[in-house]
């Protein structure tokens, strides 16, 4: 079993920059894909992007390709998501998300056995 909180949000303006994390305490974190997803105000769950166990693959959702980067440090049991270009449409609470023993970065939320308490990012000049 895993414990996960995220922290790093807050509000930024549009075409600014956060840096989220997720870190981790129980099971050693190296036994977990590690999943980043968002929830805006009355729009569903969404898959942000994910890690490999080993940090080597990530894969990412089309609407952030290219502006979000996931990382994993395995030795300090911390994921980040790093936010670039953020736009106000970024606006969501986000949350981490560990699944144990899987080969491939599931998408679908359901997929995931244990989760963050989410942070809150705003995007707004």
């Amino acid at each position: 079993q895993v414990h996960l909180v995220d922290a790093g949000g807050g509000l930024v303006q549009p075409g600014g920059s956060l840096r989220l994390s997720c870190a981790a305490s129980g099971r050693t974190l190296s036994s977990y894909v590690m999943g980043w997803f968002r929830q805006a105000p009355g729009k569903e769950r969404e898959f942000v992007g994910g890690i490999s166990r080993s940090g080597v693959s990530t894969y990412y959702a089309d609407s952030v390709k290219g502006r979000f980067t996931i990382s994993r440090d395995n030795a300090k049991s911390t994921v980040y998501l790093q936010m670039n270009s953020l736009k106000p449409e970024d606006t969501a609470v986000y949350s981490c998300a560990a699944r144990a023993n899987s080969v491939k970065i599931p998408t679908r939320a359901r997929e995931y056995d244990y989760w963050g308490q989410g942070t809150q990012v705003t995007v707004s000049s």
